[in-house]
């Protein structure tokens, strides 16, 4: 009997050891834990919402194929804007995402902002791009990280033509002496700010004098 009651309790330790041992493992991440998701990617689900609110637009756009261009850069759930209501002169390959917020931008914000303010309709949108596979400019501390542009989730904005014939640019009228064409500038600007995670123009630095960068991220940077 005393034999079977040393056996007893070598099993309890035994069993309470193994149990130690397993929340040890259990409190140290796993390889699977540590790898955090590519956020730079969308879900399927969220491009196919996407692309239902484009249609809910009534905007025209073609769906781009999904490829890698190269290290860091390629084209997922992204479109081209063939007409959402103003002509926009090269803008190429843009995420949904930020075609939505783009779309938003110019039908609720730049149009109404051009008439109200600048007395003129919005005739087009000069853009500077959005794909570009290439790391961020004009930040010696980030030269090393991908654009937003790398993954078509950035459009660069560099001017405005009215019906009326004027051309408003940010290179030569982001400090014009016309206060409204300033107004005008600083007003579409902080209405990107609530529709784009990120926003850069002059403010921030010498690579942004002349034009505004809109990027569909989750970064609140508005500058």
């Amino acid at each position: 009997m005393r034999f079977s009651n040393n056996l007893w309790c070598r099993t309890i330790v035994a069993i309470a050891l193994v149990a130690l041992a397993g929340c040890g493992r259990a409190d140290r991440p796993t390889a699977s834990t540590q790898t955090r998701p590519d956020l730079s990617v969308p879900s399927n689900r969220e491009t196919a919402q996407c692309l239902a609110d484009l249609r809910q637009l009534h905007v025209s756009f073609q769906v781009l194929p999904d490829r890698e261009t190269g290290a860091g850069c390629g084209l997922a759930g992204t479109v081209k804007l063939v007409d959402i209501g103003v002509p926009v002169a090269n803008l190429t390959a843009v995420r949904c995402g930020a075609a939505r917020a783009f779309i938003g931008w110019t039908r609720n914000a730049v149009a109404p902002a051009a008439y109200q303010m600048l007395g003129s309709e919005l005739a087009r949108i000069d853009s500077m791009g959005s794909y570009a596979c290439r790391n961020v400019v004009g930040s010696a501390r980030n030269a090393s990280r991908r654009s937003g542009h790398a993954i078509a989730n950035a459009i660069d904005v560099g001017g405005f033509v009215l019906k009326d014939g004027r051309r408003i640019t940010v290179l030569n009228d982001w400090n014009s002496s016309d206060p409204q064409v300033r107004q005008f500038l600083q007003t579409i600007r902080a209405s990107a700010c609530k529709r784009f995670g990120t926003v850069l123009s002059p403010n921030y630095n010498a690579a942004h004098r002349n034009h505004l960068h809109l990027e569909d991220d989750r970064a609140n940077f508005c500058r």
